[in-house]
């Protein structure tokens, strides 16, 4: 790793930059600030467009429309913010014209109908009626329509099972409604980028060098023999302007298709009573659409319920705020992304009938993105370039000046130049010899290739980390990922296989063996566990009318404890339907917990729980026995909490289900009421504790021990009990025995919260495992490892996870159960969500760096070699 000594004693990375502490972070953001280097851009990652400008008017530039023609334009950049603008003030004169356009082209997508306005299909409302009511959030119109529930009729929808969603049904909402996709801004043709590589500057003084000799040749020695020295540069220049368009056109289209890889979200949407998963240009109107913390909306649409549901709308109305959305806002942006809470949609705008679609259709991403090593080389082209420049004009002012003044000799010692004797046809001819040899100082001296090598060899990595199973959203992330000297990764899911089973359970203080044997425990329990597990969930069960096998939807967590509960003999839609939810807590990764009020058929409100065993376990004061009878619990905590360890050093993730009573009158009467209300967390009854299998991924021992022989530390850092974190370190190699799993190589993310700044500092070093950690505690490990002069790499996959990977030098997101929070705020998109994949792209990045300074010592030694060829001429 390429480094220097900061004043501090730290040591600093130079691709990476200096650590972000708040004084660093000051700093970078001012764009006034001074630096002697105008080429050094300090921060990686988010620099400013003051700072990105510093470099390209930091001293003259030759060709630079071609330098920086991989490089972000910043005028552009302005003007899509400028057109963002424009397009929220006339989001609907933009869609008429964009309506208009598209009907005369007979269709907005090839193959896909024209939608004309106010045109129903089968549908008894209209395309022009939905978006005005979505456009205008007008709630009047809503109910009109008879609210949601009135709507989804005039949809043919279900708001329960969804959608029919055979081809046919499809195909007629599309008809009448559009698809969720929206015209885009046609690539570069082939041809517009070999006019473009012939306007190199260079190039031309090359072309107009070839025209002379090639006329003085045929002149001077006849067509037979005279066109050699021009035919040749023309055949060179011909074959670099081709390379050039060739290269530059295979990368523009291999940016289009990562740039669709990244568009191409994947979504759960309900369907015929199931939920499936389909793309989101796969979206219609009428598809009810569950959401979650970190989904984006993927169309418009209005609110069918939701609890807790907290839309952040920025990236459409450019205010930084949360809304909070129930039955008097029930209106949902396409783009926005939940910030909070649950709940469910009815879309009712897709494509360019929404303004997300009218912005991506009228801006073109812009994959230019300058790296810290495109900055610096650029900066060394336009010094080495400057040099050459001088010697060429120096080289050319000094032979002219020796040839007309009769200093220049041939062979056989007869001058060349002789005033009045020598004729204009000789002389013109020596002076274009003269004129050719500056030109090729110039050529040679510029190191255009300098930069290009590595935008090149980024196009060439960036594809095998594809077929490695990682997706680039940051070019940056591939230099620094070379230079990363520990990984911060999750273990479910990342370190593990993420496929979850129920292997024990606890029912009081006996152990169910085998856990599903419903027949060991009485009628009243099972009632309690069924009802906890299908109404505390955000997943579903989908029971075939044919008879076909059962299938369970949600998070690999939820489908465990649903598949158990199914096999105690749950049955899901019934349980749903005989009590009505009141409010819900969602999960949440701070308090490791999740909660439910609900109403029973007996008008009994009661409270159920789940989450973390040991933490849930705090709250109880009671449970229930094998036999149905309430016990306390103050004699036999110690009882259980050395289950819930038993079950943890066996790496099981151990989960409590517990519930409470709630008194009537402690129950809110109105929405309002509910908004505010707290789920009582008090008094819990204890009614089961399970341990969940995840296994370790094949593999990972091995990635592991590749990063450790590589001097890349990994640390693991896991919502999950300290023992579970523990075992399944030791199982993948990140601990080596169990006598280094002490304090503080293993630590609590409670625990190392509390520490002051500067022993968090001390400490981080030495950590290997967090346990019970927050994504808050995993922020502030990724802060203290950077302060201590580490390139940190971290990955992440839930919502609150996205400010250590903004933070971390690379973040890593995971791109099967990663939110879309989570992976716009990351670097790098792990698609098969495997540690393995995290290896080889280090690998992959590190091999990188050393293709790129074997590039750079050749093409610096040719240039050496080109000129004292050139000057011993």
């Amino acid at each position: 790793m390429s480094g220097f000594s900061s004043g501090d004693g730290r040591l600093q990375d130079l691709e990476a930059g200096p650590s972000k502490d708040n004084n660093d972070l000051n700093t970078n953001l001012d764009p006034d600030a001074d630096t002697s280097d105008p080429f050094d851009i300090d921060q990686t990652k988010n620099a400013t467009p003051q700072t990105l400008k510093r470099w390209r008017q930091a001293a003259l530039v030759l060709n630079a429309s071609r330098r920086f023609r991989y490089t972000l334009d910043l005028r552009k950049q302005e003007e899509k913010e400028q057109r963002k603008r424009m397009i929220r003030a006339h989001a609907q004169v933009i869609r008429a014209a964009l309506l208009f356009k598209l009907a005369g082209e007979k269709g907005i997508v090839s193959g896909t109908p024209v939608t004309l306005p106010g045109a129903a299909g089968d549908f008894a409302v209209g395309l022009e009626r939905l978006a005005l009511m979505t456009r205008d959030h007008k709630l009047s119109a809503l109910q009109q329509y008879g609210g949601v529930k009135g709507l989804s009729d005039l949809l043919k929808t279900n708001l329960e099972t969804g959608i029919y969603g055979d081809e046919v049904d499809l195909l007629n909402r599309k008809t009448a409604f559009g698809s969720n996709t929206y015209p885009r801004k046609k690539g570069r043709s082939f041809w517009r980028f070999l006019w473009e590589a012939w306007q190199d500057l260079t190039l031309i003084i090359l072309i107009v060098a070839a025209s002379v000799s090639l006329g003085l040749g045929i002149k001077t020695e006849g067509l037979k023999e005279g066109w050699y020295d021009g035919g040749s540069i023309f055949l060179a220049v011909l074959l670099v302007i081709v390379v050039t368009a060739t290269s530059d056109y295979r990368q523009s289209l291999q940016f289009q298709n990562l740039n669709e890889e990244k568009r191409n979200i994947q979504l759960e949407v309900v369907r015929g009573g199931r939920i499936v998963k389909v793309s989101i240009y796969d979206v219609v109107v009428g598809d009810v659409v569950p959401l979650k913390i970190g989904d984006q909306v993927p169309a418009d649409g209005v609110l069918v319920n939701g609890h807790s549901l907290a839309i952040d709308e920025s990236s459409m109305t450019g205010e930084s705020k949360i809304v909070y959305k129930d039955k008097n806002e029930p209106f949902l942006m396409s783009g926005c992304k939940v910030a909070d809470g649950v709940g469910t949609m009815l879309v009712t705008g897709v494509g360019i009938n929404t303004e997300w679609g009218l912005l991506m259709a009228s801006i073109s991403e812009d994959t230019g993105e300058e790296t810290p090593l495109q900055v610096r080389l650029n900066g060394v082209a336009t010094f080495i370039g400057i040099v050459g420049l001088s010697v060429a004009v120096s080289v050319l002012v000094v032979l002219l000046a020796r040839y007309f003044t009769g200093h220049t000799e041939d062979p056989d010692g007869t001058k060349q130049f002789i005033k009045g004797r020598t004729n204009f046809d000789d002389a013109f001819n020596d002076v274009v010899k003269i004129f050719t040899i500056a030109v090729t100082i110039v050529v040679v001296a510029v190191p255009e290739g300098l930069p290009l090598a590595v935008t090149l060899t980024l196009a060439y990595s960036m594809r095998k980390m594809m077929a490695d199973k990682a997706l680039v959203r940051r070019l940056s992330a591939c230099e620094t990922m070379g230079s990363a000297t520990t990984i911060c990764s999750d273990k479910t899911g990342t370190l593990t296989l993420n496929e979850m089973t129920v292997v024990e359970a606890f029912v009081g203080k006996k152990k169910i063996n085998p856990p599903s044997d419903s027949s060991q425990l009485p009628a009243s329990v099972v009632s309690l566990l069924n009802e906890g597990v299908a109404q505390n969930s955000t997943g579903n069960v989908f029971v075939p009318k044919d008879g076909g096998n059962i299938e369970i939807s949600g998070s690999p967590t939820e489908k465990a404890i649903l598949s158990w509960a199914v096999k105690l003999g749950m049955k899901f839609d019934i349980i749903r339907s005989d009590s009505k939810i009141l409010h819900v807590f969602p999960f949440n990764s701070e308090k490791k917990r999740g909660g439910v009020a609900l109403q029973g058929a007996d008008s009994e409100v009661r409270i159920h729980w789940k989450g973390a065993a040991e933490i849930v376990l705090t709250s109880c004061s009671g449970y229930i026995d094998s036999n149905g009878c309430l016990q306390s619990i103050n004699e036999d905590k110690e009882f259980f909490k050395a289950a819930i360890d038993e079950m943890a050093v066996n790496s099981l993730r151990c989960v409590a289900l517990a519930y409470r009573l709630c008194e009537k009158e402690k129950v809110p009467t109105d929405e309002e009421g509910f908004n505010g209300w707290i789920l009582p967390e008090d008094n819990l009854v204890l009614l089961a504790i399970v341990g969940i299998k995840d296994p370790c991924r094949p593999g990972v021992k091995d990635a592991v021990k590749i990063c450790m022989d590589a001097g890349v530390k990994v640390r693991m850092v896991t919502g999950d009990n300290i023992q579970t974190a523990k075992a399944i370190a030791l199982e993948c190699g990140i601990l080596s025995s169990a006598e280094d799993a002490t304090e503080p190589t293993i630590i609590e993310g409670r625990v190392f919260r509390e520490l002051s700044d500067k022993e968090r500092e001390q400490i981080a070093k030495k950590i290997t495992v967090m346990g019970r950690s927050s994504p808050s505690d995993k922020l502030l490990l990724v802060q203290a490892l950077r302060k201590g002069g580490d390139v940190v790499a971290v990955t992440g996959d839930g919502t609150n996870d996205a400010p250590a990977l903004h933070e971390a030098d690379i973040g890593l997101s995971m791109g099967i159960q990663g939110t879309e929070v989570a992976k716009e705020s990351s670097d790098i998109i792990i698609l098969d969500d495997n540690f393995a994949s995290v290896v080889k792209v280090s690998g992959c990045m590190l091999s990188y760096r050393y293709y790129y300074f074997l590039c750079s010592c050749i093409l610096l030694l040719n240039l050496r070699k080109g000129l004292y060829q050139i000057f011993i001429n």
